[in-house]
Formats: C-alpha cells, structure tokens, sequence
C-alpha cells in the first residue's frame, strides 16, 4: 500500500472513530430511532435523485440496507440513548467481525478455518470480560443492545457479500450510497410507534433554535464526513487492494473512539473493560485476516503453440562465425498463442524458421 492510500486509511479511522462523538450529542437532542431515520433521510433523498441504482437484486440491497442501516444503527443508538459508553460503544461494535464469520459459515456455506475459529473463540472471550465488567459497575442490557447492533452489521455484510458475488462489475459506491434509501421509512415509523409520532418532529424543530446547532452539526457530520467521505474513501481502498490488507485499519477505530470520549466526554473506562477490548479487537483481526492455505504461485508447464519466425533479409551481412540465440523460454499466459517476429543477422540472404518449445509461469491457487 502507497504511503497516500496508507493517510487516506487513517483518515477514515478518524472520521469513523471521532463519528461516535457526533452520535453521542445527536443523541443528547433527537429520540435514537428518529436520529437514525435522519441520517439516513438526508443521504436518501439526493441519492434517489442523482445516483443511478447498482446493478444488484434488489434483495441484496435490501439486505444490506436492513442489517447495516436498520438494525445496526437502531440498536446501536438504543443502546448509548440507555447508558452505553461512547468508546466502550465503539469497542463492543468490532464484534461486527466475527459475526460476520459465523454468519458466512452458516448462510453461504464458506469454510471456517482453524486460526478463523480461534479468533472468533478470543473475541467472545473478551466480550464476556467486557459485560462481566458492566454487570459489576452497571446494567448489561446496553452491552447486549450494542452486540445486536454488530450482528446486525453483519448482516449487512452478507447482503454486500452477495451483492459482490452474484453481479460482478457493479460500482460498490453506488450501493454504499443506495442502501441508505432502505433505512428511512421503516425508522421513521418505529419512532413513531415507539417514541411518539410527534417526539421526532419536535426535536427536529427544536434543533433549528438558537441553542440546537450542535445537533445539526452532529447530524453533518454523520451523514457527509462519516458516511460520505468515510465510506467513499473506504470504498476506494477497498477496490485497489485485498480485503485483508484494507480491514484492519478499521479495527483501529475504537483507539480513535475511545481517546476522543476521554478527551471531550470525560469518560474514563475501566481497565477491565480495556482489556475485554483489546482482547475483542485481537479476535476480531485473526478471525477476519485469517487466510486460505494453498493461495500461492505456481509454475507450471504449458503446451503453447508459438510460431518463431524469424525472417532475415539477403543485404544484411555478419561475419561467419555469428551465432544467432533464439530466448526458447517465455513468460505468457496460459491461452495466449503469440505470433513473435524476430530478425536475425545472417551471413546470407536467408528466411530462417524455428519453433521454440514454451514454458509459461502461471499464477494458479491451489
């Protein structure tokens, strides 16, 4: 990776990690299901308009939207409306990881491998350290409200999984930017059901005075910096190099996440729960950047037919003793038959004709 696309990485770590702070004061202002539906509101009613829709079933859009947007952000939300940590929110999220894991194994049939399971074995570990810690200073329900919020971004995972898998050659940011269209109706309408129909409307309003700037603000930067510019650049990185070498720095979010709660929002968390996080992150990165045995370069034979000919004209003249060495080794790939003209200097007019047997190195997984 280039040291440009390694800033451009940071700089998404920034934005998605500094995101939790935006949240938390969007949240001090909107009920948590109307704040969702915002965020994603202000995204969908452009993208409808301007952004032509991905080439994917509708379905995996569908499902990508539900599990990233709907699940994801209304238990996330829920869950620091009811006392989660900003920082320790952002660590309990990284389960989103080996979730998606498990989920890959049970719904697509992918093959879990040894090291993917013992990653997955450490991060439930240290989930269990983290709530055994909330359980002990505070109530659990926030830590499992946040750990459905994973699942649900796994979820979410899947539909991009399928997306990518069953249409190739679709533009992954459009779909980024079309599965905010799912989100809004079915938030506005659990908001509605749930915190009053006229709760959301209300603080909306209320924002627009002269002392609510600061959830307008927060709402921005949520949907523009952390949603636009942050999976854009996201996206991006994600197209020029492997999945694995991209989504570790993600795991560096809660570092962010949990430094900018401490700075701003004074919350100190206990080394107990640091621990539990560090241990959830370890997993997390075994479980995800675990990789196949056998994915290697090989060389192989290749019977290819290359025709050498090698055509000399009658005025060219060297002296007797020249020896004309024809390269009988090439490197090409497996199909190609590759007509090679070459010029020989001769000591006479002459057409000269040799076939040269070709061995071809073939990248292949094994």
């Amino acid at each position: 990776m280039t040291t440009r696309d390694r800033l451009l990485g940071l700089t998404v770590v920034l934005l998605w990690g500094l995101n939790f702070l935006a949240i938390r004061v969007g949240l001090d202002h909107f009920p948590p299901f109307f704040f969702a539906a915002l965020r994603f509101a202000v995204i969908a009613i452009p993208v409808l308009l301007f952004v032509p829709r991905p080439r994917v079933k509708l379905r995996w859009i569908l499902l990508y939207g539900t599990g990233f947007g709907i699940l994801q952000f209304a238990f996330l939300f829920t869950a620091m409306r009811t006392g989660m940590p900003t920082g320790l929110a952002s660590l309990v999220l990284q389960s989103s990881a080996p979730f998606t894991v498990l989920l890959g194994t049970v719904f697509l049939r992918e093959r879990i491998r040894p090291a993917q399971l013992a990653g997955i074995g450490v991060a439930l570990t240290g989930m269990a350290v983290i709530g055994w810690d909330r359980l002990e200073h505070a109530t659990l329900l926030p830590v499992l409200l946040t750990l459905a919020g994973g699942l649900g971004w796994a979820f979410g995972n899947i539909g991009a999984r399928m997306a990518a898998s069953t249409s190739p050659g679709f533009d992954p940011l459009h779909l980024t930017l079309w599965i905010a269209v799912v989100p809004p109706v079915p938030l506005l309408s659990l908001s509605a059901a749930t915190e009053g129909p006229l709760t959301g409307p209300r603080a909306l309003a209320a924002a627009f005075s002269g002392t609510g700037w600061p959830a307008l603000a927060a709402l921005a930067y949520i949907a523009v910096l952390a949603t636009i510019v942050g999976s854009g650049l996201w996206t991006y990185l994600m197209g020029r190099y492997p999945a694995g070498t991209v989504a570790p720095f993600s795991l560096l979010v809660p570092v962010v996440g949990i430094a900018a709660a401490w700075a701003f929002l004074d919350e100190t968390p206990t080394a107990t729960s640091l621990v539990g996080g560090v241990v959830v992150i370890g997993g997390a990165f075994v479980a995800t950047s675990a990789r196949s045995p056998g994915a290697k370069q090989a060389v192989v034979p290749v019977a290819a037919v290359v025709p050498v000919a090698a055509v000399a004209p009658a005025t060219v003249t060297v002296p007797a003793t020249a020896t004309a060495v024809i390269p009988a080794t090439a490197v090409i790939p497996a199909t190609a038959v590759i007509p090679v003209t070459a010029v020989i200097p001769v000591t006479a007019a002459a057409t000269v004709r040799a076939v040269a047997p070709v061995t071809a190195a073939v990248p292949t997984s094994a």
